[in-house]
């Protein structure tokens, strides 16, 4: 299976010269990574490439690097049916940088990239409706980015006087935020599971 990958990705190598920056077989699973301008024209060739057929979009998603000037890998999984294979394609893009759209070759891609753009900012042009798809409208930031706070920068709650849900920004309150670091086993005044059985043996000794 091995030899398989490695053989289909120096084909694609050969053939898509002007878009591969790197293929390599990495834990059973071929990866490419491309350059972010050529993405369309590269998937098309996966789909429609007698030798790869890879016709079926799986996902797309990001992961975030805050530290690299391309802080962002844009990753699309795609699936062959019929050769059984499978291909993780990345392309490393800037913060300011916009990555092509794939939804004219792949419609599944629209909900799948208006997903990267809602969880970590990145824009996709000629894509037909990128707009929020999980958060909700006026949500400021990107909840998968590493900076991101984890409690978020505005609370919901409904209000009863209003009669409607409002949003207020986050305030933790110090003295609400107590930590106990005692382990169930230390202090307890109760009767754990089995110590009813440690207590009989002692007393019959």
């Amino acid at each position: 299976m091995a030899d398989a990958l490695a053989e289909l990705g120096s084909m694609i190598s050969v053939r898509q010269e002007d878009a591969i920056i790197e293929v390599e077989v990495v834990r059973g699973e071929l990866v490419a990574t491309v350059t972010p301008a050529t993405i369309p024209a590269f998937v098309k060739f996966l789909k429609s490439d007698g030798a790869c057929q890879f016709t079926t979009l799986i996902d797309i998603t990001a992961v975030d690097y805050p530290e690299r000037d391309k802080r962002f890998d844009v990753v699309y999984h795609f699936l062959s049916m019929t050769q059984n294979q499978r291909i993780r394609v990345k392309v490393a893009v800037r913060e300011d940088e916009i990555v092509p759209s794939i939804t004219a070759i792949h419609p599944s891609a629209n909900w799948f990239e208006r997903e990267v753009f809602d969880m970590y900012g990145i824009l996709f042009s000629g894509h037909p409706d990128l707009r929020r798809i999980l958060t909700d409208y006026g949500f400021r930031g990107h909840p998968l980015r590493k900076d991101f706070p984890t409690t978020g920068y505005v609370e919901v709650r409904y209000d009863e006087v209003e009669k409607r849900v409002v949003y207020e920004p986050v305030q933790l309150v110090q003295e609400y935020r107590q930590f106990d670091f005692m382990s169930p086993w230390e202090g307890a005044d109760y009767i754990l599971p089995g110590d009813e059985k440690k207590k009989k043996e002692g007393e019959a000794r």
